[in-house]
């Protein structure tokens, strides 16, 4: 008795986790039965709930087989897409084959048919580019802008070969071209917004010299152009006066006359080449602190020789006058001179002698003044300008040390130091040399006329002083 009611509570044991499960996975809306209190109603539960399982079993054998029937189907649709595609890629090569062929066959046909065509297409094609090329960089763009349009559309049907160019196309080039050839022949005025040095945009007034240059108001414009755009710039540093100056001849001729102008046959080369020399100031510069040194000697020499040539030619006409004349004057070396005779008349002659070379030796410092340093100038000049070539090549060969000898732009600044610290000190040491002399002849030739005087005067202190004993 005891192994049979241990079996049922097995059996219901089981059945009602059997239940329990069946349960979780049953729908919401059944609803778990009652727990069991005895044997029968433990019972009725187990075998309700195999009855569950089963039809659980069979929905989910049945839910399998209906996904095992649509992948069937999906696999049967998929290998009949895949033939038919086979079939049409098939069909695509044929064609593929068959367009290429004809396409050969008329691509020859289209050579046969052009000819001469052909060689006549290239030869535009060339002339074209080198047009649209031209045109760009001509200045005769900035008064006849987008020139260039129609001839990318010829270039691009003359190179492509499948779309022909017209005739009105063909005599556009014509038309450009000689265009560009009777405007490069004219000097025209026209009105344009340039850009100046500081970057702003100013409307003036350019005249276009051929195709050569573009000036107003007495300075030169450059034209520069890119693949996107174009634009006029003031030169930041304009050349020579001796090319801006004809500008001003050139604005205001009347049509016909001829004047004459400076023009860049280059279309800019010379003239950013001139615009790169350096002009006399900026050689200045580049002889550096003992250039600037060399110029304070100058300036200083050519003051003193021109204080002592207006000292010194006062003196000389009031000595003239004063010769001239028989009353001495105070206001000249010579006066001064003849005063002391004037005063010492009743001395001996040796006594007068001395009197008198004691007034030319006081006239004498101030007749001389400043010669010796000017003469100095002259000589100590040149040495400065060896100082500063010396410099200069110190300065060269550390550069050749630090950069080597690739690129000489490196070692153009110690170059240009010594040689303009050389010709600064030729030329101040040049014209102060001549200028001292000047000067100097200027200051003996008064002593002389003084040591003259007073030979004179002696002689005839002398003379009378003999005929009075």
């Amino acid at each position: 008795m005891k192994r049979i009611i241990t079996a049922f509570v097995a059996l219901a044991l089981f059945g009602g986790a059997s239940l329990t499960m069946a349960q979780e996975g049953a729908a919401p809306d059944q609803a778990a039965p009652d727990t069991a209190s005895n044997l029968d109603q433990l019972l009725q539960q187990v075998r309700q709930g195999k009855r569950v399982e089963a039809r659980q079993h069979r929905e989910r054998e049945a839910r399998f087989i209906s996904q095992k029937n649509d992948q069937a189907r999906l696999k049967r649709e998929a290998e009949q897409t895949k033939a038919n595609e086979e079939r049409r890629s098939d069909q695509l090569e044929a064609n593929f084959e068959r367009n290429k062929t004809a396409l050969v066959r008329l691509d020859q046909r289209l050579r046969e048919r052009l000819g001469n065509l052909s060689e006549l297409f290239g030869v535009l094609q060339q002339v074209a580019g080198d047009a649209r090329g031209n045109f760009s960089s001509s200045i005769v763009s900035t008064q006849f802008p987008n020139r260039t349009e129609a001839l990318d559309t010829l270039i691009e049907k003359a190179s492509a070969g499948s779309d022909l160019p017209s005739i009105e196309e063909m005599e556009n080039l014509w038309f450009e071209m000689h265009r560009e050839m009777t405007e490069s022949g004219k000097v025209v005025r026209f009105q344009y917004q340039v850009r100046t040095p500081d970057g702003l945009p100013q409307d003036v007034e350019l005249v276009r010299v051929g195709a050569f240059n573009l000036v107003s108001d007495g300075k030169y414009y450059n034209y520069t152009f890119s693949a996107d755009s174009s634009s006029v710039d003031e030169l930041g540093r304009q050349p020579s006066g001796r090319f801006t100056g004809t500008i001003d001849d050139l604005e205001s001729a009347d049509p016909g006359e001829l004047v004459t102008f400076g023009i860049d046959p280059t279309r800019g080369q010379i003239l950013s080449m001139l615009l790169r020399v350096p002009g006399l100031v900026d050689r200045w510069h580049q002889g550096g602190f003992v250039g600037y040194i060399i110029t304070l000697l100058g300036v200083i020499g050519v003051m003193l020789v021109i204080e002592r040539w207006l000292y010194l030619s006062s003196q000389n006409r009031k000595v003239r006058r004063q010769i001239r004349e028989s009353t001495p004057s105070t206001d000249n070396s010579l006066g001064r001179v003849l005063q002391v005779y004037a005063d010492n008349k009743n001395v001996d002659v040796e006594t007068l002698e001395l009197k008198l070379d004691e007034a030319i030796l006081k006239e004498t410092p101030a007749l001389e003044r400043s010669l010796v340093l000017i003469k100095i100038i002259s000589a100590v000049a040149p040495l400065f300008g060896l100082l500063g070539t010396v410099t200069g090549m110190i300065v060269t060969f550390q550069a050749i040390v630090l950069f080597g000898t690739g690129d000489p732009t490196v070692m153009a600044n110690g170059i240009s130091q010594a040689l303009v610290t050389t010709v600064l000190g030729l030329a101040v040491a040049i014209p102060t040399l001549l200028l001292h002399s000047i000067v100097a002849g200027q200051s003996k030739g008064i002593i002389h006329i003084l040591e003259e005087q007073s030979a004179g005067i002696i002689a005839v202190h002398a003379e009378k002083a003999g005929s009075h004993a």
